[in-house]
């Protein structure tokens, strides 16, 4: 079977799925304090017949399917948004000041709903058990792994699992897929902190403090010589420090200064991760020491790189492929092949069973979509909605019929 209206039935929801998207976009949560938006979602489950269960500190997971003997699939979808204060001039944006859906996670869950409608109206053809994840706190790196202890990959055991995430600010039609091949495509990262302890006091008698600032600033030059210098050539490890704080007034030097980062590698045995931390470290108690400061050096959230399996990459090309036509592309055929800097945390999924994680053009910037990801103007095309939500459930279903041998 070939499910050969899922497409026309998808576009025949675009305008709820707009409206859904939009009312989420406009009520944005943070981390794992998600109530409006899992209530939200709950409720849509609820309406469609499902029968939700809570999953970990704030995910949802419902089922569709397991009428007929098969393996099971997981579609995940992540909930939560970015603390930035929103500039995009759109009618629907953010009600809850200096919170944002700048990632486009509102995105996801208006599509994995729409998908939970598409698979209730076609759930005597599923060929096993579809799982969707509603998850949440994936931009601190910990809702992917929460759910993960709370069982998220068992009762049923999932086989495989599939994610998709829209993009915005790039040169390509909206509405094209992205599908990766196998290996690393994405780099693991973890955060860091690092504080420096002087002695405060006034800034006109700096002699008789110990100024955390210069010190925290050498520190800081510093660590970049570790990319430059001591990192071989092929080895990707890159650090951002993205936040430094130190003082409140222009006339005091305080008593601490603090910087606080990410790290980020393409090495899944994390050998590179491991010697960027160590030489951070050591540098840091280094410097600090020469300008007669104390350091804390903390790392904290770590996320794994994301590994694509090659099978069910290759089975999610061909799926699209017969939805979309020529919509769906292999990233290796446009140069996009190798592994992205940024991070995403249900690679820790992807550790665990066969993964694949799709991309959604969601904004071509040659039509007004400049901004990319977790800018503060930053906008989605979501007329895009459907088609996200038309991939997500026929790659499960032709998949799960594939597995029972129903080609």
């Amino acid at each position: 079977m070939k499910f050969n209206n899922i497409l026309e039935n998808a576009f025949n929801m675009q305008s709820s799925l707009v409206t859904l998207r939009r009312t989420l976009h406009a009520y944005p949560e943070t981390g794992f304090d998600l109530p409006h938006t899992k209530e939200l979602v709950k409720a849509e489950l609820i309406k469609l017949g499902y029968t939700p269960q809570e999953c970990g500190k704030s995910g949802l997971v419902a089922l569709a399917g397991g009428k007929h003997p098969g393996k099971t699939i997981l579609l995940r979808a992540d909930m939560d948004a970015i603390p930035v204060k929103e500039e995009a001039d759109v009618e629907f944006r953010s009600r809850n000041d200096g919170i944002m859906h700048g990632c486009g996670h509102d995105m996801h869950t208006a599509m994995l709903l729409g998908a939970a409608r598409l698979l209730k109206e076609h759930e005597d053809e599923i060929q096993g058990t579809v799982k969707l994840m509603f998850q949440p706190a994936e931009e601190i790196f910990q809702g992917s792994n929460d759910m993960i202890q709370a069982g998220v990959l068992e009762n049923p055991k999932v086989d495989g699992a599939v994610m998709i995430h829209v993009m915005a600010g790039k040169p390509m039609p909206a509405g094209t897929v992205l599908v990766p091949g196998g290996g690393i495509s994405m780099a693991s990262c973890e955060q860091y902190h690092i504080q420096v302890k002087g002695k405060g006091g006034h800034g006109s008698v700096p002699h008789e403090c110990i100024d955390p600032i210069t010190a925290a600033a050498h520190i800081h030059i510093v660590l970049q010589e570790i990319n430059s210098r001591e990192l071989a050539g092929g080895a990707y490890g890159v650090f951002t420090t993205g936040h430094f704080e130190a003082g409140k007034t222009s006339n005091v030097i305080p008593d601490t200064a603090d910087m606080w980062g990410t790290i980020r590698t393409i090495d899944p045995e994390a050998k590179v991760n491991a010697l960027v931390k160590k030489r951070m470290t050591e540098i840091s108690e280094g410097v600090a020491k020469a300008l007669r400061c104390e350091v804390q050096v903390e790392f904290y959230d770590d996320c794994p790189c994301m590994v694509i399996d090659k099978e069910l990459a290759d089975a999610a090309l061909k799926y699209t492929g017969e939805l979309l036509g020529e919509s769906a592309v292999s990233m290796a055929d446009i140069g996009m092949d190798k592994p992205a800097g940024g991070s995403e945390d249900f690679a820790f999924v992807s550790h665990k069973v066969p993964t694949v994680s799709m991309f959604l053009a969601a904004g071509d910037s040659r039509e007004g979509y400049i901004y990319g990801q977790h800018h503060p103007k930053v906008r989605f095309d979501d007329s895009v909605l459907s088609r996200g939500s038309a991939v997500y459930a026929y790659t499960a279903m032709r998949w799960l019929e594939e597995k029972a041998g129903g080609k």
